[in-house]
C-alpha cells in the first residue's frame, strides 16, 4: 500500500473498506445488466453487459494525461499474442495469457504480486489447429467465480479468492479443428460460450453451462434445421429474407452446413429489460462461395435469444453468401439513441461509396431509439433496433469496393458483381479485405461525447477463388488471399464515429493495423495501442494526440482502467504482438510468401522491423 501521508491515512481506510463492501455485495449477489455507479473495478473485458468499454473514473483528463507514468509491470512468461483484457475484481488483477492459458491472480495491493496462478495444461495439438494464433480474450468475473476458456475448448471455473478449480466441462473437438479464444459471459448463472474454427469446416455454435455445475444447459447451432439453431414460435425476424422453415439447411447446398462455419468467436451483450442477448456468427465454410451457394443460413449474422432458454427471436445477415470471409461477429453495443423516427427511407449510395449519398435518408421526426450499433468487416458501421432487428442505418467507415451499400429496405447489402470471385481468377482491389474493415478488436462507447471509438484496418486485397475439398481437422478456405493498404494509404486507423449525424468525427491514421481494443473514460480520454508498441491517450472529442509510451512489443491486447487500493486511477493493457495481424512475428512467419497468415503476410512483411515477441504487462497511472 502506497500512502501519501498520514493526513491521508483515514481517507484510505474509508476507500479500503468502501471497497472491500462493493466486493462482497457483488460476490453475494448476481450480476445485473443495468448500468451502475462507478465502482472503479472492470469485472469482465466489455466492463459491462452493454458491450461499451466506458469507465465513469475522471482522474485521467484532457489536462493531465500527458503525465502518465509506469506505475509497474508484469512478465506474463508467453510470447504469443496477448489480446485478453487485464480485469479488476476488489483489489486483485486477473489475467489470461495465450496458450498454455495460464490465468493469474495479481495483488494490487503489492504491485501486482502473483497471488495465485492456475494452469489448466490445455492440449499441445490444440495450437495445430488455430487459425490465427493462439490467443485468448480474457476471463470474467461473477459471484466469487473467475470464468475462462481454454484452446482445446474446456471451460474453467475457479474460486476467485483461492484459485482453486471448481469444475471444468470439454465443450468442444480439437480433432474437427474446433478451438476457443472468445471471452465468455456469465447471464442469470449461465456461462455462455462459442467456438472457433471456421476455416477448418467446424459448425458453429452457442453454449449455455451452468455456473455452478458446469453442465451445458443448451447448445444453439448457427447451421442446421430449426430444431438445432433453437428456431420456434418466438422467433420473429424483421426482413421476408430471414422467414421460413429450416433455412439453416434449405439456404445451403445437401448436407454442407453440417461444415458450414459461423463459429461464435466474437462478443455477447445483453439487455436485461428486453431479457435478449445480441452476438455474431461468423463466416461460412469454405471462404469459396462458388462452393456454397444461397444464403448459408445463419453465418454472418446477430441473433437476439433469450439467454435462459437460448431460443431466438430474431437473426440479421449482415454478408448473406459471404462472399470475402467477411465474417459477423464484432460487438453489439447497446445504446439508446435520439435518431430518425421510424420511417427511415432507404439508403442506397451511387457511384463512391464515401459519398454523403449513404446518408441522404432522413425524417423531420426524430424517437429515442433502442439500437445496437456495430462497425462490421465489410465496412459498415450498422444501427439495428434491437428488439425487432431492424437496419435503421448503414454507413461506410473506410473505403469498400466489395459492395454499393446497404438496401435498408429489404436490408440486404449490394454486392459489387465487379468484384465477384470466381475459381481461377483474380479479383484485385477487393475493399474491405477479408480482415475486415474491422475484425475482433472491440470498438468503445462514450455516454459523454455520444461517439463509438473505432480501431480498426484499412486493407484492400487481391483475391483468387480456388477448389476446396474438406478433411476433418484440416483448413478447408479455396481462396488464395494477398492484402495490401486499401487505396494506398495507411494500414490502419482509430477513428471517432457520431452514430445520430452518421459520420466520421475525426481519425488518427496509423501505419499498422489498429489491432488493439480501446476504452473511453469520463475524463474525455480514450485509449489504444499500435502495432509498433505506442500505448497511446487521445482527447475523446477532437481527437487530438495526449501522451504515447513504447512498450516492448507490438500491442493488441484490450486496455481496462480502475481505481487501485490507493484511491488513484490505472490504465492497464497487456504488451506482446500476434493474433492475425502480427502473426508474422509471433508464429515467426516467413513474409516471402505473400499468402502467408491467410494473405496478411505481405500486408505485415515490415512488422519484424519495428516490434519483436512479447509478453508483458503494463499498468499506468499518474504521479
Amino acid at each position: 500500500m502506497h500512502y501519501i501521508g498520514l493526513m491521508h491515512v483515514s481517507l484510505l481506510v474509508l476507500r479500503i473498506l468502501t471497497r472491500a463492501s462493493l466486493l462482497l455485495a457483488l460476490l453475494a449477489s448476481a450480476a445485473t445488466a443495468q448500468p451502475s455507479a462507478e465502482d472503479g473495478q472492470w469485472t469482465m473485458p466489455a466492463k459491462n453487459f452493454q458491450n461499451t468499454r466506458y469507465s465513469a473514473l475522471d482522474q485521467i483528463k484532457i489536462d493531465n494525461a500527458k503525465n502518465l507514468r509506469v506505475a509497474w509491470t508484469f512478465s506474463t512468461g508467453v510470447n504469443r499474442g496477448q489480446e485478453a483484457a487485464p480485469i479488476v475484481v476488489g483489489d486483485t488483477m486477473f489475467l489470461v495469457t495465450p496458450y498454455p492459458n495460464i490465468l493469474y491472480a495479481l495483488d494490487l495491493k503489492n504491485k501486482g504480486a502473483v497471488k495465485w496462478k492456475f494452469e489448466p495444461q490445455p492440449a499441445a495439438a490444440a495450437q495445430g489447429v488455430a487459425c490465427c494464433d493462439v490467443v485468448n480474450r480474457g476471463c470474467v468475473f461473477d459471484k466469487g467465480k473467475i470464468f475462462f476458456n481454454t484452446l482445446d475448448d474446456n471451460v474453467c471455473a475457479l474460486d476467485a479468492a483461492t484459485g482453486k478449480s471448481l469444475w471444468k466441462t470439454k465443450v468442444g473437438e480439437i480433432n474437427r479443428g474446433e478451438t476457443m479464444t472468445m471471452v465468455p459471459l456469465v447471464v442469470h448463472d449461465k456461462v455462455l460460450v462459442g467456438n472457433s474454427g471456421g476455416e477448418f469446416g467446424v459448425r458453429g455454435w452457442l453454449t449455455a453451462l451452468d455456473t455452478n455445475s458446469g453442465q451445458i444447459v443448451w447448445r444453439a447451432y448457427s447451421t442446421g434445421p430449426d430444431s438445432d439453431c433453437l428456431i420456434g414460435p418466438e422467433f420473429k425476424p424483421f426482413y421476408e429474407s430471414e422467414r421460413g422453415k429450416d433455412l439453416g439447411v434449405k439456404t445451403w447446398p445437401p448436407e454442407r452446413w453440417q461444415i458450414g462455419g459461423g463459429t461464435v468467436w466474437g462478443w455477447i451483450s445483453y439487455d436485461a429489460g428486453a431479457n435478449l442477448i445480441f452476438y455474431g456468427t461468423g463466416n461460412p465454410a469454405p471462404w469459396n462461395p462458388e462452393l456454397r451457394p444461397g444464403d448459408n443460413k445463419w453465418t454472418c449474422g446477430v441473433f437476439a435469444r433469450n439467454p435462459d432458454t437460448g431460443q431466438a427471436q430474431w437473426f440479421y445477415q449482415w454478408n448473406p453468401h459471404d462472399e470475402f470471409a467477411h465474417d459477423g461477429v464484432s460487438e453489439n453495443i447497446i445504446v439508446d439513441l435520439s435518431i430518425g423516427g421510424s420511417a427511415v427511407a432507404s439508403a442506397v449510395p451511387s457511384g463512391n461509396n464515401n459519398s454523403d449519398a449513404l446518408r441522404t435518408a432522413h425524417t423531420t421526426a426524430s424517437a429515442m431509439r433502442k439500437v445496437l450499433i456495430s462497425a462490421q468487416r465489410n465496412g459498415y458501421v450498422y444501427v439495428l433496433d434491437r428488439l425487432t432487428g431492424q437496419v435503421l442505418s448503414a454507413d461506410p467507415f473506410i473505403r469498400i469496393t466489395a459492395s454499393k451499400g446497404v438496401d435498408l429496405k429489404t436490408g440486404r447489402i449490394i454486392n459489387n458483381e465487379e468484384k465477384t470471385p470466381q475459381i481461377g481468377k483474380v479479383i484485385r482491389d477487393v475493399a474491405p479485405a477479408s480482415a475486415g474493415g474491422k475484425d475482433w478488436q472491440p470498438c468503445a462507447w462514450s455516454p459523454r461525447t455520444n461517439l463509438l471509438y473505432i480501431p480498426h484496418q484499412n486493407l484492400a486485397m487481391d483475391y483468387e477463388a480456388v477448389e476446396a475439398s474438406y478433411i476433418e481437422g484440416t483448413p478447408y478456405l479455396g481462396a488464395n488471399i494477398k492484402m495490401y493498404a486499401n487505396g494506398g494509404g495507411k494500414r490502419g486507423e482509430y477513428c471517432a464515429w457520431d452514430s445520430v449525424r452518421r459520420k466520421k468525427v475525426w481519425a488518427i491514421p496509423e501505419e499498422f493495423p489498429v489491432w488493439s481494443g480501446t476504452l473511453a473514460t469520463a475524463g474525455d480520454v480514450t485509449f489504444y495501442g499500435t502495432m509498433e508498441g505506442f500505448f497511446k491517450a487521445v482527447n475523446a472529442r477532437t481527437g487530438e494526440p495526449l501522451w504515447q509510451f513504447k512498450t516492448e512489443s507490438g500491442i493488441v491486447g484490450q486496455p481496462t482502467t480502475f481505481l487501485g487500493p490507493d484511491g488513484r486511477q490505472y490504465v492497464a493493457v497487456l504488451s506482446g504482438v500476434g493474433g492475425w495481424a502480427g502473426a508474422v512475428v509471433s508464429a515467426d512467419l516467413d513474409t516471402r510468401d505473400p499468402t502467408a497468415a491467410l494473405g496478411f503476410a505481405n500486408a505485415m512483411k515490415d512488422l519484424p522491423q519495428v516490434t519483436a515477441k512479447g509478453g508483458t504487462l503494463y499498468v499506468f497511472a499518474l504521479p
